[in-house]
Order: structure tokens, then C-alpha cells, then sequence
């Protein structure tokens, strides 16, 4: 819901839709603007502060491949859907140009039945700490994004992995117990969630480039 300040300094909820945009079109283009240029801000950043945990990223998930294993991803909201868009990006493939095998890649955020099933009679802090413990062998590696760096959820499904012998990826941002959870943490140096989360978008698609051209070569 959304909340505006009274004059009193409380919220309020906002209820009712204003017959017209609330700002001038120069206002709303400055701000637009300004979303946009403190994004490649973060991006710079990232690419400054990344890049190792970045490549060290794409060795694991390639190395995994090679032997035979398979990439889960799990993550909440904006991240679950990043989980579902890079897993696709790996059994389809991220460019129609570079025509290559399909890879194993499954988010672990996409079955409802499970989802609801687990989440309603169980709990949710053990949702992809389940699936983890179902589908994951010895060698697989898990990803787990999380903007926080500490969803409860996704702490619980490293530590599954871990346990089991998988290796682990964590996508974050600032900071939070995944830093130090996983095995490889790509860390975005940002405390603004949706520039985390445009960021962790430009990580993802790098990391599928990497991984699938050192898997089947550059010269294509």
C-alpha cells in the first residue's frame, strides 16, 4: 500500500488516484533520468568490485556442467524471477546466434503446487531447503540471490547445499550471511534494491555468456 505524510509527520495511506500526473513532465523526466544515470553508477561499481567473484562464478557452474551436474537457483520476488530467467537462459540459450546443446539449469521457484503445499502445512523459511535436499547431488552447484544477502529461505538452502557436498553461488548485494555462506559471493556495492536488482540482471546474462562460451568455444 501505498503512504504519503500528513502534516502531522505520520503516514497515511494513499486512496485515492489523482486526476493528473502529481509532478510536471520536466520533474518526472529528471527523475527518470536520474534513476537511469545512478544505475550505470552501480553497474561501474560492480564492475570495479566484481569482476574475480564474477569469473569465479562461471568456473564453478562450468565445471559442474562438464561433469555431468546441474545449476539450481533459488531466490524471493524480483530474485525468484531472476532465478526463472537465468535458468531459461541455460536449457534454452541466451542468444538466437550462438546455437549451442541445452544446459541443466532448474529454478527452484516455479512449482505452485509444491510452493503452496510446503509453504501452507510447513513453513516457508524451508521451501528451497527442501528441494534441495530432493533433487541436489554431491557436485551440483546452488545459486541463491537474494538483494538482502540474508533471506532466511535462501541461508537455509546454502546451508542444504553444503551439507550435501554442492558448491554455492551467492548473488547479493550490500552485505548479509550469504557473504560468508557461500562459496563464491558476487557482492553488488549497492543499497538501493531495484539498482541491486538491475545489476544482479547484467551479472546474470555475463555469467550465462561465460559459462557457455567456455563451454563450446568463442569462435562461433
Amino acid at each position: 500500500m501505498h503512504m504519503s505524510k500528513a502534516q502531522d509527520g505520520e503516514s497515511r495511506p494513499l486512496t485515492e488516484v489523482r486526476a493528473e500526473p502529481a509532478a510536471s513532465p520536466d520533474h518526472r523526466a529528471a527523475r527518470a533520468r536520474e534513476h537511469l544515470l545512478q544505475g550505470i553508477d552501480v553497474r561501474r561499481a560492480a564492475a570495479d568490485a566484481c569482476l574475480p567473484d564474477i569469473l569465479a562464478a562461471a568456473d564453478l557452474i562450468g565445471a559442474a556442467f562438464r561433469a555431468g551436474n546441474k545449476l539450481l537457483l533459488c531466490g524471493n520476488g524480483g530474485s525468484a524471477a531472476d532465478c526463472q530467467h537465468m535458468a531459461a537462459e541455460f536449457t534454452s540459450r541466451l542468444t538466437m546466434d550462438y546455437a549451442r546443446p541445452g544446459l541443466p539449469a532448474l529454478a527452484l521457484t516455479t512449482d505452485t503446487s509444491f510452493l503452496t503445499a510446503f509453504s501452507n502445512d510447513i513453513g516457508f523459511e524451508d521451501v528451497f531447503m527442501r528441494q534441495v535436499q530432493a533433487l541436489g547431488r554431491e557436485g551440483d552447484v546452488l545459486l541463491g540471490i537474494s538483494t538482502s544477502g540474508g533471506s532466511k529461505n535462501v541461508v537455509r538452502a546454502v546451508e542444504q547445499a553444503r551439507r550435501m557436498g554442492m558448491r554455492t553461488i551467492a548473488l547479493i548485494g550490500g552485505g548479509g550471511k550469504l557473504r560468508d555462506l557461500a562459496d563464491v559471493c558476487i557482492s553488488v556495492p549497492s543499497a538501493v534494491t531495484q539498482h541491486i536488482q538491475e545489476t544482479h540482471l547484467a551479472i546474470e546474462h555475463i555469467v550465462c555468456h561465460l559459462v557457455e562460451r567456455d563451454l563450446y568455444g568463442y569462435e562461433r
